[in-house]
């Protein structure tokens, strides 16, 4: 794969809403997109690790304090249990994560990338 392969458009920033999520396939994966009030974009794989159900994008997208820092999260529709939209990280069990991809925007238009390293293993 080329670097500019890599790099999959998926909308434009202005048809994101603020604190909703959207699913898009990339790279053959479902993912949940993501756009914070501070309009940072984020993408997190969008199947749920406790229920299995690809459905994270549908999630209540929030923010948290934790160790004196705010923690952009979605709270996923099934059994509520909050990712950190920047790592993947579980709030509740730090154990478990949902993959994270990077993201950038370019002329307005949300591109995802590689998929990070994970910050713990899944479920």
């Amino acid at each position: 794969m080329t670097a500019t392969e890599t790099w999959t458009p998926v909308c434009r920033l202005a048809e994101l809403e603020v604190e909703r999520g959207a699913a898009a396939l990339v790279h053959g994966q479902a993912v949940a997109i993501f756009r914070a009030h501070d309009d940072q974009v984020y993408a997190l794989g969008n199947q749920d690790p406790f229920s299995r159900a690809s459905v994270l994008a549908r999630g209540i997208v929030g923010s948290r304090t934790a160790d004196g820092e705010d923690v952009p999260f979605v709270a996923s529709p099934m059994h509520k249990q909050a990712f950190d939209l920047r790592t993947g990280r579980c709030l509740d069990e730090e154990q478990v994560s949902v993959a994270s991809d990077e993201v950038q925007i370019i002329e307005g238009v949300i591109l995802v990338g590689p998929r990070r390293a994970s910050p713990c293993s899944d479920r």
